[in-house]
């Protein structure tokens, strides 16, 4: 399926989860198609703001960026107020000047531990892109290029680590997969069991 224009009107509709947000999060494993998924997504939103949580996570700390999304993100939000958060710069290694993310019907939050569970009661809806870890970080690797070979060695090592502490694929509401033109979109786990 090609046209995210009928799940954008889902997601329009759902009540909303962090003050007067609808966060909705696309998770999934390095490599597996999130930001390009969550690009296209937000588009069909008209337009809806995307927070990448590479812009939270710092090489000392890939995954411990729960106070920074809470602190900066996500306490503004539920109050209604916009949020800034300082974007860290991968390459100079330091925090560079502060963005601003103003209110909006839906935003989408996009990267690997979205779905973590000190996030997942603030989720409208949690996005799961479906595919093998093995398959996504080859992805990655390729994409990449060899010079960040000794990064992606360290990342796989601490994305299984956190996805065995704090699995999201099985919170999932719904499974992505991408498909030669588009997108495949399956009730979750969560779903599923209701």
């Amino acid at each position: 399926m090609n046209d995210l224009s009928h799940h954008a009107a889902r997601l329009r509709a759902l009540a909303p989860s962090c003050g007067p947000v609808r966060l909705v999060a696309v998770d999934g494993h390095a490599g597996s198609g999130k930001s390009t998924f969550a690009e296209r997504l937000a588009e069909a939103l008209g337009g809806a703001p995307v927070l990448h949580l590479d812009d939270l996570a710092t090489h000392q700390e890939l995954f411990a960026w729960t106070d920074r999304l809470r602190e900066q993100v996500t306490e503004p939000l539920s109050r209604g107020e916009p949020a800034r958060y300082a974007p860290y710069d991968w390459t100079a290694r330091t925090f560079g000047p502060p963005r601003t993310l103003e209110p909006a019907p839906v935003i989408l939050v996009e990267g690997v531990g979205a779905g973590r569970r000190a996030l997942r009661p603030l989720l409208a809806r949690l996005l799961w892109m479906d595919l093998a870890a093995e398959e996504s970080w080859e992805r990655g690797r390729r994409r990449d290029g060899p010079a960040l070979s000794a990064f992606w060695d360290d990342w796989t090592a601490a994305e299984t680590a956190h996805f065995s502490a704090d699995p999201s694929r099985p919170h999932a509401d719904a499974l992505v997969r991408q498909l030669p033109v588009g997108y495949e979109w399956l009730e979750g786990p969560v779903r599923a069991r209701c």
